[in-house]
């Protein structure tokens, strides 16, 4: 068993949006041997975001899986969406990893963008290294990206490279455990060469920077400095393997991912760097485990063109075999995914991630066990939605499909959520942005051929009334036989904000009976759905004060009547007002920003109530504020536009408010159209 646990290596590989992570896989596939081809994202041909969805925008939308081996080691990889709006996607996929990658761009003022990807990765101890891509694009010295790195990292870094570029042009590196310069060549190894005199003295400074870092962790190595002794080779690699998988460094590495470069020494790295399954397991706080119980966690969920259902899952603790029972559902068949394409095995071992079929009913980050009482595995929080649509199926007999489909589309992607409100009654799909939701649409109608129309949701306006009136109403009909007759006085008052409301009534004498009262305060509901301005009553009071019966004519429905008649009335002479839903906010950024945010929230006509810094995250700031729900929605891509992507926010409703009377004169004539 630890001869397998020592060959099974899972790592995520993550970065922003556009940083050359599936070209990283690609080229990390390539070099192993695991394709015959490199694939490229202009020709739409690699492994990884392999689905129509991510093939239409050129960007990863969900994780993909590959894997391979190398230096004998079984490597499996999670290429993880970039963009900000996928993220609920490679959090997922992270809580499963021994291990992640993260791609950053050799770009100074893009290194912000990691901030949040750093803050998951230092919170759920997950050991991770950084490789500075495209160092051919950049005109940023790297010792000015490893300081900007510096500042989202809680984590000291640790350059274990150091570039060599001939006129701007990156042409190899110096591997600062050996001191051994290497120049690139593109599809193959990079070939030994001196150490150029220009560099030694960067290369020295770079490398005692390195070893001081370690030494903070190793008082045998700090001795060793003190006293000017060169530490052996071996002493450092056992130092960065023992803290990277304590997940107390970042070793840093360098090169051009399109170009191979930089590629086989990273793998090199994780073959003699990255932690073993049983290491990750301890980091988990997970407990040996009964004789033979096998023990796993959903980390994706898929639906296939097919229709068939694939539950992504990593192994933590004995064997997934064909055919076994894990919480009561039998498995219906195992698959190693490399992109698109299933390969089927009989059995998986502890630190593979493969794909169960059939698993109907089990949830992504769901614990999987044949046991009795597993040990439960922690899961990503859900990101909260932020951004909404209402969706109306294009074909009208495709609503009784529609909900079917959406639950399924959800178990994909818990990130999104839906609900028919129940003002509106639209169906509003919500999720984390735009295009979020637009690719959740496309699969609505490649998958379940179910086309959308889609609009902004409306504003749950409401309204209510001013001052107070007495108002009679009377309903007569006659029709030969029995007729109908209710007659009441309703006095209809205003009530103090949130207060709801409230029915009473005041009768005496008997002069509308009892039995009767029920269809007054019926007839008063049925009105106050629907006001004068043409939305739902609030905070209104009614007391049935007076009224008169007919022995025959009269009847519960006659009285509904003449509640009606009362309410129409009456509620025109009580000043009726429009009230909107005001959100209480909380928005998270950069504290370089935090002028640009204030400005943001004040320009929505937000009540802006301080800001502090953000407990957790450095140099960050949270402001917070009243905000109305009218001006909310776009509020996520101005926010993201201003931030460099990375900041959020989080809202709960907080109360109605009147809207003032220039926008409301605005939205009640929108709305009469």
């Amino acid at each position: 068993m630890n001869h397998i646990l020592d060959r099974a290596r899972n790592v995520a590989i993550v970065g922003p949006y556009s940083c050359g992570k599936t070209t990283l896989l690609e080229s990390l596939l390539s070099v192993m041997g695991a394709i015959a081809r490199k694939g490229s994202i202009k020709e739409s041909n690699t492994v990884g975001d392999s689905s129509p969805e991510a093939r239409d925008r050129a960007m990863s939308v969900e994780v993909s899986v590959a894997g391979g081996e190398y230096q004998d080691i079984n490597f499996t990889f999670l290429d993880c969406p970039g963009s900000v709006e996928f993220l609920q996607e490679t959090y997922n996929a992270l809580t499963g990893a021994g291990a992640a990658i993260v791609v950053c761009e050799a770009i100074v003022d893009k290194v912000l963008t990691l901030a949040p990807l750093f803050k998951f990765l230092d919170d759920w101890e997950i050991p991770h290294l950084v490789f500075v891509n495209k160092l051919d694009r950049s005109k940023d010295s790297f010792m000015d990206i490893l300081h900007a790195l510096k500042v989202v990292s809680s984590r000291p870094l640790v350059p274990q490279q150091y570039p060599i570029r001939q006129q701007e042009e990156l042409v190899g590196y110096i591997d600062l455990v050996s001191e051994q310069a290497y120049h690139y060549h593109p599809g193959s190894p990079a070939d030994p060469v001196p150490l150029p005199e220009r560099l030694q003295e960067e290369e020295k400074s770079a490398r005692d920077e390195m070893l001081e870092t370690l030494a903070d962790f190793d008082d045998h190595l700090l001795e060793e400095l003190l006293e000017e002794i060169d530490p052996p080779q071996e002493e450092i690699l056992q130092d960065l393997k023992k803290d990277l998988s304590a997940d107390l460094i970042v070793p840093v590495f360098l090169g051009i991912a399109e170009r191979d470069y930089g590629v086989r020494p990273l793998l090199n790295a994780l073959v003699k760097e990255a932690p073993d399954p049983g290491i990750t397991a301890r980091r988990r706080g997970l407990e040996p485990a009964a004789d033979g119980e096998t023990l796993a966690q959903v980390l994706k969920t898929y639906y296939t063109p097919q229709g068939g259902k694939l539950s992504l899952a990593r192994v933590w603790q004995g064997k997934l075999i064909d055919g076994m029972a894990l919480n009561g559902v039998r498995v219906g068949g195992l698959y190693r995914l490399t992109g698109q394409q299933q390969e089927s095995i009989n059995e998986a071992t502890v630190g593979e991630i493969v794909a169960i079929a059939r698993l109907e009913g089990i949830q992504t980050g769901e614990t999987l066990s044949s046991g009795e009482n597993p040990q439960i595995l922690p899961v990503a929080d859900k990101l909260e939605p932020v951004y909404a649509l209402a969706i109306t199926p294009e074909r009208r007999k495709d609503e009784v499909k529609l909900s079917n489909a959406l639950s399924k589309l959800l178990e994909e992607d818990p990130s999104l959520h839906w609900e028919q409100h129940g003002d509106t009654r639209e169906i509003i799909l919500w999720g984390q942005g735009e295009i979020h939701l637009q690719v959740s649409l496309d699969r609505l109608h490649r998958k379940y051929n179910l086309p959308m129309t889609t609009h902004l949701p409306r504003v749950p306006y409401k309204e209510t009334i001013r001052k107070t009136t007495t108002s009679h109403g009377r309903y007569k009909h006659q029709s030969g036989g029995h007729g109908a007759f209710g007659d009441v006085f309703l006095d209809i008052k205003p009530l103090q904000r949130g207060e709801g409301f409230q029915f009473s009534d005041t009768i005496v004498g008997g002069v509308v009976p009892k039995q009767y009262i029920p269809g007054v305060e019926t007839g008063v509901r049925d009105y106050l759905a629907h006001g004068p301005l043409g939305f739902p009553v609030v905070d209104v009071s009614v007391n049935l004060s007076n009224g008169s019966y007919h022995s025959v004519d009269s009847s519960e429905q006659a009285f509904k009547q003449a509640a009606r008649i009362a309410m129409t009335e009456g509620m025109n002479q009580c000043e009726p007002v429009l009230l909107e839903p005001i959100l209480s906010i909380k928005v998270a950024a950069p504290a370089d920003f935090t002028s640009k945010v204030l400005q943001l929230v004040s320009g929505r006509r937000g009540q802006i109530l301080g800001y502090e810094s953000l407990s957790g995250w450095q140099h960050w700031d949270e402001v917070t504020a009243y905000l109305p729900q009218a001006e909310m929605h776009n509020f996520i891509v101005e926010l993201r536009s201003l931030t460099l992507g990375v900041g959020f926010f989080h809202w709960q409703y907080e109360r109605l408010q009147e809207v003032p009377d220039k926008l409301a004169q605005g939205v009640l004539a929108t709305t009469a159209e």
